[in-house]
């Protein structure tokens, strides 16, 4: 197991007392502080923080361990004659640092503007800063060039009760927030300087360094497409994206962190020791062909060193005749006769050869392997422990990474999310290590030599169907090694066409069996796949666009449907929401006179979103509703079908789309709870043509939540459960809206082929008064209220492995 984190969150100095220097952050229980300058002891008071922002409780999830705590620390008059203050955690004799710092930072800190950036954007020399900064006294902001010549930049002050109720010492402080915009810059850098009195702050914002960073992004990128198309994708999965990093977010090294996150020794006898109540026998099949002897033996031993013993290892040689694998078959089954092996005098293809397998195994489970793979010697306790805590449990898959051929190196991992049925319709994500349960396989049958090259895709979905989704586990590890080489498709996918040519097919034979009228072609990479949905009729679909002003926003939104779809069968419900420019209003009657599909309705209450969706539902015609922000342009002529096709089936009930902010970068790509503390939108401003972890950018899969910037949902689906929430009028309706249909039996998926542009929320002003400050923390509160199982137990369209910090599926640092 990793060791636990205990951080640092914040560290300030009193704002009116110089001598007291404040640290918070998440302290191991039951240890003693002990606090020092060099070598002197300071005294320090500990109290138990009460962190009274929800933003702030849910900013940083994966330092929340242990207790949440206040240090307040009494620090001499002058730090100039020392080096270094360090605050130890003592527990059990032995003290761990927790915290250090130089006694010249300490000094650079003191009685100075203390100051945030939260928004930090530089792109085509426009730079976007926005944050919040504090003093005893008044805090004024300047901008300045790299030549120190100070710029002409509007910079708007807002109120932070946030910011303030962190600062209690100050019992009137003036407007703490900030926000600009600053256009037209160039040179090396800016800084940004924060006057309080006769003290500042300066804050050096580089643009040079961004923008290669940026131009080397765009490199890396550009360079990746066209290596994709030429090599079929799969070849650079994920490395586009980690080119591009910067230091602060840089993932970390697969190879140190699978070498923490596999058990130990102690951990492995202790496995081995455990005793379960149920404790089925597993059979191993695995069909072998001409296995090189070095890669035969590695798959034997590491199913040898299983912490789980109850097993079989069902061997089906299907060399054929004078196998060179026979002899070392003879030795490995004589010396453990757990080990079955079953040999044939002619060459067999893998799905025959597998069968064999399976016919000779007697175990209430079969697992499949390959070859030349490996097993983690804790694959099956982890599966047996499975079965014991959810007994029901038939089906079992587990995450799995790449070896190479020496089994000395472990690289892309795939961290997958649990049963994600459209995500398996798009790409064979389940893979390896599949286990099924011997009932199962009696009832679907063997393998099918017909889909030889996606046999084990084909039998996983025959599999999935006559289970129910609560019966199918996912085992969040690693728990499988696969071998490459350059016959593999997991190096070479071009190597086995005909491999990808079967996995289409077993894609359309499985939407036929379950009675879904699809149609199923290849998808962007080999070995993905689209569907496309045949629809009998065109239902009415009622797009609801609210609308406050902001009519030229409204207008390229209806125009580039009007122009660009090529479904026809829609009406728009504008809900005219408290404009003031009498142009609006005006606008409004010129649109509904020469547009027959438009009409508007007036809603008089304050600003509530959900509320006044749902009372543009009210006047909805349609069998379909499509819930679009005004700030919206439709990209592709078949966005609506995209949207229509998902949602047209019985067990969904609300699709989302890819939206992409003006830049061409990802705004949207599907929603996870957990990402911000409570949810966040995947991939963002990751750019146009990148195809994020494992592809998922460009995967129809589905999701906890989409956004309702653009969302169609049943209409049958957003009466059964009541429309959006209106207790919550600004933030989070969409995704409680989303998480109810969850809760009614609804999928949400997420259709990477509908494509808008989003301009991000033109027509609302910033969260920048007390009252909206205070509403946003409250609707937080009212979204954790009802759904705490979710933000406890993480979302099960994610992987626990994944950060929450960050929103690109990056590993998670423990």
């Amino acid at each position: 197991m990793p060791k636990e984190i205990f951080e640092v969150t914040r560290e300030r100095f009193h704002l009116l007392d110089r001598n007291k220097y404040i640290v918070q952050g998440s302290w191991p229980k039951e240890a003693k502080v002990e606090v020092c300058l060099d070598s002197q002891k300071l005294p320090v008071k500990v109290e138990k923080l009460e962190i009274v922002s929800a933003m702030e409780r849910f900013k940083d999830p994966d330092l929340m361990r242990g207790e949440q705590i206040t240090m307040t620390i009494e620090m001499p008059d002058q730090l100039d004659e020392y080096r270094k203050l360090v605050i130890y955690a003592a527990s059990e004799g032995k003290r761990t640092v927790w915290f250090s710092i130089t006694a010249a930072e300490l000094e650079k800190k003191r009685d100075k503007p203390q100051v945030y950036f939260e928004e930090e954007k530089v792109q085509q020399g426009m730079v976007r800063l926005r944050g919040w900064a504090i003093a005893k006294s008044p805090v004024t902001i300047r901008i300045y060039d790299e030549n120190k010549e100070q710029l002409a930049a509007d910079i708007q002050r807002t109120d932070r009760v946030d910011v303030d109720q962190l600062y209690d010492e100050i019992e009137h402080p003036e407007k703490t927030g900030f926000f600009t915009e600053v256009t037209g810059v160039s040179g090396k850098c800016l800084y940004v300087v924060f006057y309080a009195g006769d003290r500042k702050t300066v804050k050096v914002v580089p643009l040079r360094k961004l923008d290669i960073l940026t131009k080397k992004a765009d490199k890396y990128v550009k360079k990746g497409i066209r290596y994709w198309k030429s090599q079929g994708g799969a070849a650079l999965a994920g490395k586009v994206v980690s080119k591009i990093r910067t230091v602060s977010t840089r993932e970390i090294p697969y190879q140190k962190w699978i070498t923490r996150h596999l058990p130990g020794k102690a951990e492995l006898e202790k496995q081995r020791r455990t005793k379960f109540s149920y404790s089925p026998k597993i059979s191993i099949v695995v069909p072998l062909y001409k296995t090189p002897e070095k890669y035969l033996r590695r798959l034997v031993e590491s199913i040898q060193q299983q912490t789980y013993t109850n097993w079989e290892l069902c061997l089906s040689d299907g060399s054929g005749d004078n196998s060179p694998i026979a002899g070392i078959l003879k030795e490995i089954s004589a010396k453990d006769k757990r080990i079955k092996v079953i040999s044939h005098d002619c060459a067999l293809q893998i799905s025959e050869n597998t069968n064999s397998a399976i016919e000779a195994a007697t175990g209430d489970f079969i697992a499949f392997a390959d070859h030349d793979d490996e097993l983690t010697p804790h694959a099956l306790f982890e599966c047996v422990k499975a079965l014991n805590e959810k007994p029901e449990t038939l089906v079992i898959y587990s995450d799995e990474d790449k070896m190479s051929m020496d089994g000395h190196k472990f690289f892309q991992p795939h961290f997958k999310p649990d049963y994600n049925p459209d995500l398996l319709c798009t790409v064979n994500y389940i893979c390896h290590l599949f286990v099924v349960s011997r009932k199962v396989v009696d009832k679907v049958g063997m393998l099918r030599k017909e889909f030889d090259g996606a046999q084990d895709y084909d039998f996983v979905f025959r599999c999935v169907e006559v289970v129910k989704d609560e019966e199918i586990y996912h085992v969040p590890k690693i728990l499988y090694h696969w071998r490459c080489h350059e016959d593999s498709t997991a190096e070479n996918p071009e190597s086995k066409t005909y491999a990808f040519d079967a996995g289409r097919r077993a894609v359309q034979e499985h939407y036929n069996r379950i009675g879904v009228n699809a149609e199923v072609l290849d998808g962007e990479f080999l070995g993905l796949y689209r569907t496309k949905f045949v629809r009998d009729y065109d239902p009415l679909i009622s797009i609801i666009i609210p609308n406050k002003d902001h009519i030229d926003d409204l207008k390229r939104c209806m125009d580039s449907i009007d122009r660009k779809s090529a479904y026809k069968n829609y009406e728009y419900v504008i809900v005219e929401n408290n404009s003031t420019d009498p142009a609006t209003f005006e606008y409004y009657k010129k649109l509904e006179r020469e547009n027959e599909r438009a009409h508007v309705v007036y809603w008089d209450g304050v600003f509530n979103y959900s509320a006044i969706n749902n009372y543009g539902a009210s006047f909805a015609k349609g069998e379909y509703l499509l819930l679009l922000n005004n700030d919206t342009e439709i990209i592709n002529p078949d966005c609506l079908e995209e949207l229509l096709g998902y949602c047209m089936r019985s067990d969904v009930g609300a699709v989302g789309a890819r939206l992409y902010y003006e830049d061409d970068t990802i705004q949207h790509a599907g929603v996870v709870i957990g990402f911000g503390g409570i949810a966040g939108h995947c991939f963002v401003m990751q750019p146009r043509g990148t195809t994020g972890y494992c592809h998922r950018i460009i995967c129809a899969q589905d999701y906890s939540a989409v956004t309702a910037a653009c969302m169609m949902v049943k209409r049958s689906a957003f009466e059964k459960v009541g429309g959006l929430s209106e207790d919550l009028a600004v933030a989070f309706n969409d995704i409680d809206f989303c998480m109810k249909l969850r809760k009614a039996g609804y999928l949400i998926v997420y259709n990477p082929y509908a494509e808008l542009y989003h301009y991000e929320s033109k027509s609302r002003g910033l969260e920048d008064t007390p009252e909206k400050v205070a509403r946003f923390n409250r609707e937080i509160s009212i979204f954790e209220k009802k759904w705490p199982d979710i933000l406890k137990n993480g979302d099960p369209y994610y992987n626990p492995n994944l950060t929450l910090k960050s929103q690109d599926f990056s590993l998670k640092r423990i």
